[in-house]
Order: C-alpha cells, then structure tokens, then sequence
C-alpha cells in the first residue's frame, strides 16, 4: 500500500538531500568500536547514541524473550496455544482466547445449534478464557468445514465475534454473515523438500501477482486456476519469485486485501487453504520463490469480522484513543510495545512461513509503522526526523525482531520492506545498527518515471538526473528496482504503458499498423524497463500483465463501477495474439529477465558510468561485464559513436531492443563485431529510442 503524503520526496530525493552530509569532510579518528552503520555512514554520528540505543534495545529484548520462552521461536508459537486445537491427550478440542477486559465469552456455531449461552467460557488469571469439548461427545457435531463464532459481552455490549486465531473464514453468499470455520483437513503432502531459495535471495526477479485478478474471465481468480495457468506464464517469463497480494483474509475485496480482519486465516474467496498450499507446492517445483505480502502496520476496524474492541476495549490489540486510528486509511494501529501484540504478530509470521511454506515477506506500509505521525504530510527533510520522539521505537525494535524470527526460521528467507521515508539502516543487518531487512523497495523509482513522463517532454529528459535517481542509494543496503508496482496500476492512476500510448493502445496495437504514438510507447517502454532492472537495485519487480504493456488500470468490483470485473482481470489474450504489438514487449520483458539471469546482474557490483551526453541523450555504463548503450533522444541517431570501455578487445552485439521481434525497426546488424580502437573505444552506431548490450568476445 503506498504510503499516504502530503508533497512526498522519494527515497532517491531523500538521498540526494542528505548527500551533503555524506560527502561532507569529517575529520575524525576511526573509532573501531563505532556500530558499523555509524562507522561506514560518517553522516550518522551525531545520531550514534539513538543508533546504539535502538540495538541495545533489541539485545535487551531478546534477553527477556529467552527469559520468558527460552528462545524467540517459542516467543512466536502463541498460535499452537490460542485458537481452536485437538488435544490427544485430553482427547478433545480446545479453544482459548485472550481477551482481558471482556467480562464473558461463549462459544457457538453448528456443534451447538448457534445457542449463544450453553457454551460458556472459562477465564484464567492473565486474561485467557478456555472451553474445552471432549471427542466423544463432539465428534459427530465438531466437523470440518462447520462454522462457529464467539460470543462477547463486554463494555462494548454483547457482540458475536470470529474468534482471533481462526484458520479459515467464510462468507455465507445468500446471507453475506461471515463467521469462523473449523479447518480439520488431512496434512497436505508437501513435495518441495528439496527447495531452496538461494537464487531468489542472491538476485529477486519479483512476479507481482493477485490471485483473484490473476485471470481473463469477469470473475474472481481461484488458487487453483492461478497454479494451472498463471504459474506456467510465470515460469515461462523467467521470474525467480513470485510476490502474492491480497492472502491475508480481508473482508472487502475493492481494499487490495490490505484491511485484514483474520491474519491467520487464506482468504477464502480465492480457494481453500489446501488450494494455496497446492499453489506454493507447486511454484517450488518450478524452481519459484513464493514471497507474500504481509500487512502488520494496520488492522481493519470493523468489530464484526476483525479484532477492534475484540474484548469491549479499545486498546486489547491497538493503541487506545486517537493513536489507535489510522485516519488516512479509516483503520486501526497495533500497539507493538504489548508482548500480546508482538506473539500475536510475530506467531503470525511464523505461522505463514510454516504452514504454508511462504519464503519469506513484502512488509506492506513500513513508513507508517515506525513513524508516530506514519508518515502522513511529511518531506522527511531532516536527519532529525528518523530519530526524533515521532520514531516509534517499539514498533522498530518489533520489525527487528520480525527479521530475527524470519532468518532464524530459514536464513535464506526473504524480508522486503516498503519505505517512503528513508530511513537508515533499514536494510542492513540489526549487528549493524540496522532493522534488519533483506531489501527495501526503491520507492523512487517509479516516482521518478512518473513524474518526468508526466511533465517533460522527450527532448527535456536529463541523462544526468535518470543516472542520479536510478543510482544514488545506500551502498550497504540491497534494493529492489521497479519501473512500476501494484501502487502505479491501481484505479486513479495509471500504468506506464496507458501514460505512454493513451487510448491509441485500445485501437492501434496491430502489427498491420503502424501508429507514432504506439512506436514511441513500445520504445520507451523497453528502454525504461531495462535501465531499472540493470540500475536500480539488487532485485527488480514486475505488476502482472505490465510486462507486456496491459492497458488497462486496475479497479476493483465496487458501488462506484456497479460491481464490475472489467478492470479486475488480466486479459492474457492480448499477448497471446500473434497479430498485437503486446507479444513484443512480452518477448522483451523475457530477454532482459534471461539476461539478467544468465549474467547474474542484480548479484553483480553496481554499474560503472562509461559516457553520458545530455544533449545526445546517450547513457552509457559497465554491469556485469556488459555494456549497455542507451539512447532516449526522440529522433536522432548516432554514427560512429566513441564509447570508451575498461576491457579492450572485440565486442557483439548481445541484445538490442531495435530488433523485429521486439517491435523494433532492425536498423542494427546483430552479426557485426566491434573491436576497440587505440584509446580502447567502440565505434557504434546507436539509433533513436534504442539500447544496445554488447559483450566482449
């Protein structure tokens, strides 16, 4: 969810404003005892003691964990305590809840005809009210799929609630009651033993996907229909790992999923939970990483299905007041200090990866967990503001020690965090002085492509700006580059495609038919593609279907556009044409994806600048061994251009988005070889709206 603000910088603006800090002459005695983000970021040091503070913060708090649980797996199991299991030793089922400030719970649902009184709750001393129901007597009335709910009376009234840790919920179609179901199906037969996630870590190629959406039909998309048809599509683009919106239970589908009500509970609407299981089981044997989107920055506040006033307060899971709402989002902020709240989340987290065999996390809205004012209205213009009293210090010791969990539980998990603000160390290691993340979103990226398709013309484009917000990022911190996400396709604004070619993509994609304004779109289409993935981080990420150029936004089914599917669904058929432009840039979005596989880009040391020429608009850099030539001018092309290069010797060509296949106009010979002269330069020839990777021979 991207982050709401008022007159936003990017992560790259951010870097740019602190750069005078960075390259600013501290004149100081190296200190080998400094924390390492304060030793290798001399532009902290003012700011060491909040730095050393926060990590001796977090070694105090797994103190008291192994204390408390004797280590922060145990820490996070509070789902194996809470909700509703069978007990063999008791032979029966067990249900307890925590809820301290409710004055009685009931348990109801088919077992009992939905009598919300002969079930009564027993509560302990801490809070936690326990039922239990023998076997024998349950058996034939305590099934699989049948529903149930808690009763609540509480200073709030008395309420019918879904109980907290509850597997799987379900929304009646004729009634539209949702309540709780009892999840008892067979252990699923795990095949993906033997997968690793290595290749995913070292260089994330992300396959952004929805499941619901994920099909051409003007219906909901299954778990099922994604592993038979989506899958293949992705495996067949090159991707390494796929990130799945939208999991988390969520009762209104217009949100993106992204005001959950049951955090332990698949979304049933896409499937049942064998369904998603069968799904990850079956991208691991395709050789995919499967990363989910979690949200853990807000909660829905509804009181029917979600956790908000849960046992008649207003403070059981969120901050009390004021601080408990989120009002750019009409939601509800955890309240990270609370150990309940921290099991809650963090046996959430574990629960993801265990039972479903998850690689990993995008942490959806970081910005606003670690912030008091969550990032709203605020340019972040200042070092001060990442240590300052508006930092929220437990909720940042409570994404350490997410990150903790995550890597102790496999370490070649994968943590991705989404962060407008900047923030330091954010993906560095907590020894260093960090929080812990694998990688942070480059949310600058598409901001920068946005903004200067919008308000420049082509012949405005700064090559030294492009080269500036595609580089200037944290050198210890991994980032994942992305042209555009999920956030630049939703309704309201638009696909880089749609802002390329406008409503000439709805008439004039035919390769029968030429159309200037669909030849520009298909040019720098590509070129912005590959210049992020090569530029831009250590990982990249694709939005469904925007690799090859889909034309539509995305909108939910909602009261605004009578409930209508039309922009809810991939239309797989556009690409599948042979006589659509869609097909070209799909062939162009699985080269680069190749390239950047068969070379180890993203894995690779950044790139080297070779040549830039603002009024020639040519972008010339080293990555990986590979030389890769840009020309965004909008007519001219270029002969006998001298692109001096570090490793004399013969080149060729190795990929050029001039090509036939590509949608291109196949100005360049692919057979030719270009040796280097005597001051070690290729003399090329570079067309308009093209870029050339060449390889040394």
């Amino acid at each position: 969810m991207k982050e709401s603000k008022g007159n936003p910088k990017s992560d790259a603006h951010l870097l740019a404003h602190f750069s005078k800090f960075k390259s600013a002459k501290i004149i100081a005695v190296e200190d080998s005892h400094k924390i390492a983000l304060v030793r290798e970021e001399p532009w902290l040091t003012q700011y060491e003691p909040q730095i050393q503070r926060r990590f001796d913060r977090y070694k105090d708090a797994i103190r008291e964990i192994n204390d408390f649980s004797g280590n922060i797996l145990e820490y996070a199991s509070v789902h194996k305590f809470y909700g509703i299991h069978f007990e063999a030793w008791r032979k029966g089922w067990v249900y307890r809840e925590w809820a301290p400030a409710a004055k009685q719970l009931y348990f109801f649902g088919d077992f009992n005809d939905w009598d919300r009184s002969s079930h009564p709750m027993k509560k302990s001393g801490r809070g936690d009210w326990e039922i239990f129901l023998p076997y024998e007597q349950y058996k034939d009335l305590f099934t699989h799929k049948s529903k149930v709910k808690v009763h609540i009376i509480a200073e709030n009234g008395a309420l019918d609630r879904i109980p907290a840790y509850i597997r799987s919920v379900i929304q009646d179609e004729i009634t539209h009651d949702v309540a709780g179901q009892l999840w008892f199906a067979e252990d699923f037969n795990w095949t993906d033993t033997s997968f690793t996630t290595k290749n995913s870590l070292h260089q994330p190629l992300i396959y952004e996907c929805h499941v619901g959406m994920a099909q051409e039909k003007l219906g909901v998309g299954s778990y099922q229909e994604f592993e038979e048809f989506t899958l293949p599509r992705i495996k067949a683009a090159g991707y390494n790992t796929i990130q799945l919106m939208a999991i988390m239970e969520h009762p209104y589908y217009g949100s993106f999923g992204y005001h959950v009500s049951n955090f332990f509970a698949p979304t049933s609407r896409f499937g049942t939970p064998e369904d998603l299981k069968s799904l990850v089981n079956k991208a691991h044997e395709m050789g995919i990483a499967v990363v989910m989107d979690i949200v853990h920055s807000h909660a829905i506040k509804n009181v029917n299905e979600g956790l908000n006033e849960f046992d008649g307060s207003d403070h059981q899971y969120f901050h009390p007041g004021d601080k408990g709402y989120h009002e750019a989002w009409d939601s509800k902020v955890f309240d990270y200090a609370k150990r309940e709240v921290q099991q809650f989340l963090l046996s959430n987290i574990r629960y993801w990866l265990e039972e479903f065999h998850f690689d990993g996390f995008r942490f959806d809205g970081v910005t606003s967990i670690m912030y008091h004012h969550h990032g709203l209205f605020m340019d972040f213009d200042s070092v001060d503001l990442y240590f300052d009293a508006n930092v929220d210090e437990d909720a940042i010791l409570y994404l350490q020690l997410a990150n903790t969990l995550i890597h102790s539980l496999n370490p070649q998990n994968i943590s991705i965090a989404e962060d407008m603000s900047g923030m330091p160390g954010l993906a560095r290691p907590i020894a260093d002085g960090g929080i812990g993340f694998d990688f942070r979103m480059a949310m600058g990226v598409p901001d920068f492509w946005i903004k200067t398709l919008k308000h420049k013309q082509d012949e405005e484009w700064d090559m030294f700006e492009l080269w500036h917000q595609l580089t200037n990022r944290p050198s210890a911190e991994r980032s994942i580059g992305y042209a555009e996400s999920h956030d630049q396709a939703l309704v309201g604004d638009q696909t880089l495609a749609f802002r390329l070619m406008k409503e000439d993509m709805y008439f004039s994609m035919s390769q029968l038919q030429q159309n200037l304004v669909v030849d520009r779109g298909i040019a720098l289409h590509k070129l912005i593609r590959l210049i992020t993935l090569t530029l831009g981080g250590e990982g990249y990420l694709n939005f469904i279907g925007n690799e090859f150029g889909h034309p539509d936004w995305v909108d939910f089914p909602r009261e605004g556009n009578n409930w209508s599917h039309q922009h809810a669904r991939r239309q797989w058929s556009l690409v599948d044409d042979p006589l659509l432009r869609y097909g070209q840039l799909d062939a162009w979005d699985k080269s680069i994806i190749k390239l950047a596989t068969d070379y180890q880009l993203l894995a690779s040391a950044p790139a080297v600048q070779l040549y830039l020429d603002p009024d020639k608009k040519i972008l010339a850099y080293e990555r990986a061994g590979l030389i890769f030539v840009f020309s965004f001018h909008p007519t001219e092309s270029f002969f006998g251009l001298p692109i001096h290069v570090k490793n004399a010797g013969t080149y060729k060509i190795l990929l050029n988005s001039d090509e036939k296949e590509f949608g291109g106009f196949q100005r360049l010979d692919q057979n030719i070889n270009y040796p280097t002269d005597k001051h070690d330069s290729l003399q090329l020839y570079v067309p308009n709206r093209t870029v050339v990777v060449l390889e040394k021979i």
